[in-house]
């Protein structure tokens, strides 16, 4: 009896049993349904069409887990007092008190209660398509959430202040706010409506008369004023115009070399570039002038066609430089010895072909119309100019955008390849260390070793021009405005850089039949005075 006493006072009642179930399952239901600040985000986000709503309403109610959070503070303040502190250590909010006492029940004696939070940009629909036709670029991937009170706080006297310091390389921004659509169905857009910008080369600091969502968005193409875009525009057509002129120069100049009886292989290849060049040059001025000449300045099908002309035409620029690069190849690898049958034929069907299947492939998606470029004027900002070039309704344009400057990209760094290996050999050839001291075809070209360096340096960058690595200073355009200027000289000249090539090959030419003229007049004379 004592034992079984003994056993029933060490077992525990059935009533604690029950009170430690209830408790864990109390702990563990607190624990699912808590409204944990780091979840908003995420549980918002599944409803994608309102979800900056629901972030607003629950972030003011939501409990953080730890202390402390990063890119989430919570400030409470009295309405008389001014709320100011670091969201992260390169955001920073300033919210005076007469926008505090805008939140609906303040009070002087009890304190209101505003959270600023950051959010990366990707969280945010971008529209596919801006004024400017780009997709905005958003300073360090921030946006700043700024709310206080359940009620929007709008028309403010004296405005919040938000800092966004700058660790990129830019130099001009501008402050924006998340402006809602007016029905469910639409997109949302970046506004300016009440934002104001400074900019004291480190920190962004924007003036908003109302709380929202808060960015930085900045333009990786430089801004240049009307002027400025006026004058890049003239030298662009002038050039073009140039470059068609020259262009039908040079293109007859290499058939009077192919009739001289020069190397039918590369003047058949600079005569494929040229016609390509004048090809391009001409789409472009009528692409560009579409719009000012005719009064009809719908999308129509005149546009699209020029679109489609002015893509295949810098396709077709691009693949016969690549084409030129891979000829100057041959000649440095095979020392003028090529003997593929039907070079010229090959050739020609990847110079012409892969640019007519892309542009048909791209024209039978509707890629081709209108295309609208804003001018980023700060005293005009609704200027704008009209291409017809890509259209800007079309929803994958800047996929095919992205792979023609890929293709680009290409073709420069290939060309840029083989202009070194010739600078290389020539040095080679200039010191004696080609080892070619049997071979017939550098003979000619140890002779001339006694030519004066610039106009060997001169050969160099007209050859440069002409392979196109000029388009590699498109990379200048973002740093400095003569970069700009340079890039739209030298490719609105192609058409020039082309001739001077052509005109130095006649030179050449004119060169060689003196020297063989001379060679053959001293064997006649060395003849005649043998046989005497």
């Amino acid at each position: 009896m004592l034992v079984h006493a003994e056993k029933r006072r060490h077992r525990p009642s059935m009533w604690m049993w029950t009170t430690l179930l209830l408790l864990a399952a109390l702990c563990f239901s607190t624990t699912q349904t808590a409204n944990w600040c780091e979840n908003v985000l995420e549980e918002c986000r599944k409803n994608p069409s309102n979800w900056t709503k629901c972030y607003e309403d629950r972030i003011l109610t939501c409990v953080p887990r730890r202390r402390g959070t990063p890119g989430f503070v919570r400030m409470n303040v009295k309405p008389s007092e001014e709320a100011e502190g670091n969201v992260t250590p390169d955001v920073r909010v300033q919210i005076p008190s007469s926008a505090l006492q805008k939140i609906k029940g303040a009070s002087a004696l009890e304190e209101v209660m505003v959270v600023a939070s950051v959010l990366n940009s990707t969280y945010f629909e971008s529209p596919t398509e801006t004024q400017n036709n780009t997709t905005p670029s958003v300073l360090g991937w921030r946006v700043l959430s700024v709310k206080g009170g359940t009620d929007p706080i709008k028309n403010l006297i004296e405005p919040i202040k938000l800092t966004f310091r700058s660790e990129e390389n830019v130099t001009n921004g501008l402050c924006v706010f998340w402006k809602e659509p007016e029905n469910l169905s639409g997109k949302g857009s970046w506004s300016t409506d009440g934002c104001q910008t400074k900019f004291n080369g480190e920190e962004f600091i924007c003036s908003s008369s109302h709380m929202s969502f808060f960015a930085v968005l900045v333009n990786p193409e430089m801004s240049v004023g009307e002027s400025h875009n006026t004058n890049l525009r003239y030298i662009t057509y002038v050039g073009s115009a140039l470059s068609v002129i020259f262009a039908v120069i040079s293109f007859f100049i290499y058939m009077y070399l192919r009739r001289r009886g020069r190397s039918e292989k590369a003047i058949g290849i600079h005569m494929q570039l040229t016609a390509a060049l004048l090809f391009l040059h001409l789409s472009f001025l009528l692409s560009g002038s579409w719009f000012h000449v005719v009064e009809d300045q719908d999308d129509g099908w005149a546009c699209r066609g020029l679109g489609l002309i002015l893509h295949w035409s810098l396709l077709a620029t691009l693949t016969w430089l690549a084409l030129e690069g891979f000829h100057l190849y041959l000649l440095l690898v095979r020392v003028f010895n090529i003997s593929v049958e039907r070079y010229l034929l090959k050739l020609s069907i990847v110079g012409w072909g892969f640019p007519t299947l892309a542009a048909m492939a791209c024209g039978i998606s509707g890629v081709y119309g209108k295309y609208i470029l804003e001018l980023k004027d700060k005293e005009n900002p609704e200027s704008k100019s009209s291409i017809c070039w890509m259209s800007s309704e079309f929803k994958h344009r800047q996929v095919i955008g992205y792979l023609t400057v890929a293709f680009l990209c290409l073709v420069v760094l290939y060309n840029t390849c083989m202009l070194t290996l010739v600078v290389f050999k020539l040095y080679l050839i200039r010191s004696g260390n080609m080892g070619l001291k049997n071979s017939n075809q550098w003979r000619n070209v140890k002779k001339e070793k006694g030519l004066d360096l610039w106009k060997k340096c001169a050969a160099v960058l007209i050859l440069s021009c002409v392979l196109g690595l000029p388009w590699g200073l498109a990379s200048t355009t973002y740093i400095s405005l003569s970069g700009v200027y340079v890039f739209t000289i030298l490719n609105s000249l192609q058409g020039l850089f082309m001739f001077l090539w052509s005109v130095s090959l006649v030179c050449k030419s004119r060169s060689h039949r003196s020297t063989a003229a001379k060679d053959l007049s001293t064997q006649k004379m060395i003849t005649a005075s043998t046989s005497n």
